[in-house]
């Protein structure tokens, strides 16, 4: 652990999930995989489109609809549904595959393991803060089977717009009636994770697994998770 400034008391540890409790790549590959796979099932003509496709359909909608992007379930259901009318279905048909598609992809989104160190990390820490989730993906804390360690799981879209917007951050510290100073947000992404936070007047604990160099320091650079150990009473 790395200090770059003095902590104030912390009462909230903040944790952004995907790639910070675990490695989300093969997560979300599977689930583009079954997503493929269901879409070649229910239309057959999907079955040789790549899914570099389906990524610029997003794109395409993004641009015609930027808050999309704050909700990233709805933003791949509406792409999904957009390429299928662009490879010719009607808009009907085009839904209700998108809907069988989309909970294919959700499915295994969600099929989450967490390793076992990691889950008693976050027994020690919950005996000693309160432990909350915030994050721009659709991971699922009850699917993970740590939802007991947690107040509660904040998600970009249906509680407000994608970090490093402050908006899930002032939205926790008003649901826990804390000062947002006294919550310290845990994740790896600099530019999500550590803005979002600072922008919100938290305190930011930076999991910086490739060594960057960035302009705005978090309070505290972690290079493992199990580091937050150091923050227990001795």
């Amino acid at each position: 652990m790395q200090l770059f400034k003095a902590l104030q008391p912390v009462q909230v540890l903040s944790f952004d999930l995907d790639d910070t409790l675990y490695d989300n790549k093969p997560v979300i590959a599977a689930a583009e995989q079954a997503m493929l796979d269901a879409l070649a099932q229910h239309a057959q003509l999907t079955s040789s489109v790549s899914n570099d496709f389906w990524w610029q359909q997003r794109l395409l909608l993004a641009k015609t609809t930027p808050e999309i992007r704050h909700d990233v379930g709805r933003w791949r259901l509406l792409g999904i549904e957009a390429g299928l009318v662009a490879l010719g279905l009607t808009q009907a048909n085009a839904a209700g595959i998108a809907k069988l598609a989309y909970a294919a992809f959700l499915q295994q989104r969600t099929r989450i393991t967490i390793k076992p160190e990691i889950k008693q990390l976050l027994e020690v820490l919950s005996q000693h803060f309160q432990l909350i989730a915030i994050t721009n993906g659709n991971a699922c804390i009850t699917k993970m089977g740590i939802a007991e360690l947690f107040q509660f799981s904040l998600q970009a879209g249906p509680d407000g717009r994608m970090k490093p917007y402050a908006d899930l951050f002032i939205a926790a510290a008003k649901r826990l009636n804390v000062a947002p100073a006294h919550i310290l947000h845990i994740g790896d992404s600099h530019r999500a994770d550590v803005m979002g936070a600072l922008n919100a007047g938290c305190q930011a604990a930076w999991l910086d697994h490739h060594q960057s160099t960035v302009s705005v320091l978090p309070h505290v650079r972690l290079t493992d998770v199990q580091q937050l150990t150091a923050l227990l009473p001795h």
